[in-house]
């Protein structure tokens, strides 16, 4: 497996990231091995709280919540997910697969030897995050959902396929402007096929400007130029650019059995379980029913939808979304053994 490592000093002086790195090294999943970062903050001997972030971001998506919860007395650990921020990035696309990165995460609690964890997951974060809490429920004490699902394509007829293929096939890799308007429309899942075509297919995957304009169209140049920092050229790309082909919408996609087997867990799943999404979010818009009704945990919970948030509730409104979760877990204490 060829190894990309983003030099140091493309992440030096970023506003409001004065975080200590860790690293771990875990499978590559070929006999190679991969440096995964991680942040790691707060008291030792506090309760965790694990955040997990999506694409095309990093931990310094979780910047503006780190001193709310640990001010609330919480270990937080931020994990970097492989291909993104200060971790390793394999320079193949095809390296990224959805169970080498469920893997990869796993390989990182497992070596933290964490217990008791509460998961805050949100986009990404979500579709690996539930599936290492659905394959190690032992590992969770209480899950944040947020703006994300573990899609396993339920209620499309499998001779859908084909079609849908066909589908994303035909789609064209649209510049940014008309990327995002064709996505915050996104009738019936099409505009999402658009977001796969641009990070897949678009010469010029802009990181910076898709953060940004996820987040409101709010964030300064050196924050654009934060989110910009792990990927110093295309070759440092290559998992933000496969990760939304992961996403499994299609009914024939390798990740589907997993996903559903994972769902049969979410089922039955008694813990505490929030969702906390964003009003304004075209991609994750209305997946927090699923979890409401079918999470056990999640009967009873405070759930929240955030008016006029979008995509990245973190960068948008970092200290209340801290603030929700610090809510959560007080209303929720952890039962050692249950």
């Amino acid at each position: 497996m060829k190894i990309v490592r983003t030099p140091d000093e493309r992440f030096e002086d970023l506003p409001g990231y004065p975080f200590e790195a860790h690293y771990v090294q875990i499978p590559a999943g070929d006999g190679d091995e991969l440096r995964m970062h991680y942040l790691d903050e707060g008291p030792r001997d506090g309760e965790v709280i694990l955040c997990l972030h999506g694409q095309p971001v990093w931990s310094y998506l979780y910047r503006k919540m780190i001193p709310v919860l640990v001010k609330g007395g919480y270990r937080v650990i931020a994990p970097d997910l492989i291909g993104f921020g200060k971790s390793d990035k394999p320079a193949h696309r095809s390296d990224y697969t959805y169970a080498n990165h469920v893997a990869w995460l796993t390989s990182l609690l497992s070596s933290l030897e964490l217990t008791e964890l509460t998961m805050v997951c949100q986009d990404w974060g979500g579709l690996l995050g539930l599936r290492a809490l659905t394959e190690h429920p032992d590992w969770f004490a209480r899950a944040v959902v947020a703006n994300t699902g573990l899609p396993d394509a339920k209620g499309i007829p499998d001779e859908m396929a084909g079609p849908m293929r066909a589908m994303l096939e035909n789609t064209p890799a649209l510049p940014i402007p008309e990327m995002f308007a064709k996505l915050s429309e996104n009738e019936n899942g099409v505009g999402f096929m658009y977001w796969v075509k641009y990070c897949a297919e678009f010469q010029d995957l802009d990181i910076g400007a898709v953060v940004n304009l996820s987040s409101g169209d709010k964030m300064n140049a050196d924050e654009i130029r934060a989110y910009e920092a792990p990927f110093p050229d295309e070759t440092y790309k290559q998992g933000a650019r496969q990760f939304p082909s992961l996403v499994p919408i299609i009914p024939d996609d390798p990740a589907i059995p997993a996903n559903r087997e994972g769902w049969k867990v979410l089922e039955a799943f008694e813990k505490p379980l929030i969702t906390i999404f964003g009003e304004s979010d075209p991609v994750s818009q209305g997946g927090e029913k699923r979890f409401r009704k079918s999470v056990p945990g999640a009967q009873g919970q405070k759930h929240q939808i955030l008016k006029g948030v979008g995509h990245f509730l973190q960068e948008e409104v970092g200290e209340e979304f801290a603030a929700l979760i610090l809510d959560f877990c007080k209303a929720n204490p952890i039962r050692s053994g249950r």
